[in-house]
């Protein structure tokens, strides 16, 4: 892993003996001695505290700069303000998805998206390519660090780390606000209440000590990315590779949500807009397991020995104690919510009920 970048906290996570993977070009902490379990545990029950530095940052500036993304990505900036931030999706002429993003709207003429590491550099050339005169699309990537906040007691350690935050404890889900040099955003990635922290790269391992001097009276602890998973899973969020990808559409994923389509133009619409009036020949639910076993990722999923579908993410879920998984189901089949079918796990018959997630309830509001 010699080769792969490395996050600002990079000795923070290897004196805390964490688990090592690659993301995105990035060498990030998995888990940590403890197990990923016990962080999501944390997570649902306390508070976690993530390094997701490996998140692309990319502002995007200069006259028009918002009303220039509103024409590239999904959802409709219009319906935000500054000072708000919006889940979106940067799609391909097809309608498949290049990558799902976070944008945060800092006004008419800024904007600072946050894609996913594997997808950063391809979401950038695309807006440089597309940019009008004057809008100038610049890379963030090693300057900025981000941390994620989450869990029931997020709001506590938030307001004892930074000085100034006891406005921000309470602020309106997907609102953010500048604390200093540290922007924070009331969002997340794991159905409970949180907050991200955009913390200039010098200054994230200082940060990253007092959210942990904070978190760990009140039950919480450092978290890796394998619960960030687990944490994902269960309120059914998709990933980008499994659950959206090239190859599967906002309209098949169940995100259509997160697109404006009385928008005039966004890149895709006409693809969408078809697939939408024509119905998607499949699309993604949720599985849960009624056996003993955990689905995975490209499982076939099967009824009266027919194939009907595939897995697209799958995990065990340490809150309901049994197996779950994302899965694209053809419509033709006729499968449909709490109807059951059979996931095939290596060869055994793992019986599952069609379900709609999320699988536990979500408390980011």
């Amino acid at each position: 892993m010699d080769d792969l970048l490395t996050s600002p906290l990079h000795d923070r996570h290897t004196a805390l003996g964490a688990t090592l993977g690659a993301f995105g070009g990035w060498s990030m902490p998995l888990s940590y001695p403890d197990g990923t379990v016990a962080e999501h545990t944390a997570v649902r029950e306390a508070v976690g505290v993530f390094d997701v530095s490996h998140l692309g940052k990319l502002t995007i500036a200069g006259p028009g700069a918002a009303d220039f993304v509103n024409r590239c990505f999904t959802a409709d900036l219009g319906k935000i303000g500054p000072g708000h931030a919006q889940y979106t999706l940067c799609c391909a002429e097809d309608g498949g998805v290049v990558d799902d993003i976070i944008v945060y709207l800092v006004g008419p003429d800024e904007v600072l998206a946050v894609p996913n590491a594997a997808n950063a550099e391809r979401v950038a050339q695309l807006l440089r390519a597309a940019a009008p005169e004057g809008v100038e699309i610049t890379g963030r990537h090693r300057d900025l660090a981000v941390l994620a906040v989450q869990g029931p007691k997020a709001p506590e350690v938030l307001v004892t780390v930074l000085p100034g935050a006891a406005d921000l404890a309470g602020m309106d889900y997907m609102a953010f606000a500048d604390v200093a040099d540290v922007r924070v955003c009331r969002t997340g990635y794991t159905g409970e209440r949180g907050y991200e922290l955009l913390v200039p790269a010098d200054d994230a391992p200082r940060v990253w000590d007092a959210l942990l001097a904070a978190a760990e009276p009140l039950g919480g602890r450092p978290a890796g990315l394998a619960a960030r998973d687990t944490l994902r899973t269960e309120m059914g969020y998709p990933l980008h590779g499994q659950d959206l990808s090239a190859e599967i559409t906002p309209v098949q994923a169940g995100s259509s949500w997160a697109v404006g389509w009385s928008k005039p133009e966004f890149w895709g619409r006409a693809a969408l807009v078809a697939e939408r009036e024509a119905k998607p020949a499949r699309r993604l639910r949720g599985l849960r397991a009624t056996g003993r076993g955990v689905p995975r990722a490209g499982m076939a999923v099967l009824r009266d020995g027919e194939r009907v579908g595939v897995t697209t993410s799958g995990t065990f879920s340490p809150t309901l104690k049994v197996g779950i998984a994302l899965a694209l189901l053809d419509t033709a089949s006729g499968v449909g919510l709490d109807d059951t079918v059979v996931v095939d796990v290596r060869g055994r018959e793992l019986e599952c009920t069609v379900v709609k997630p999320p699988f536990v309830p979500s408390h980011v509001r």
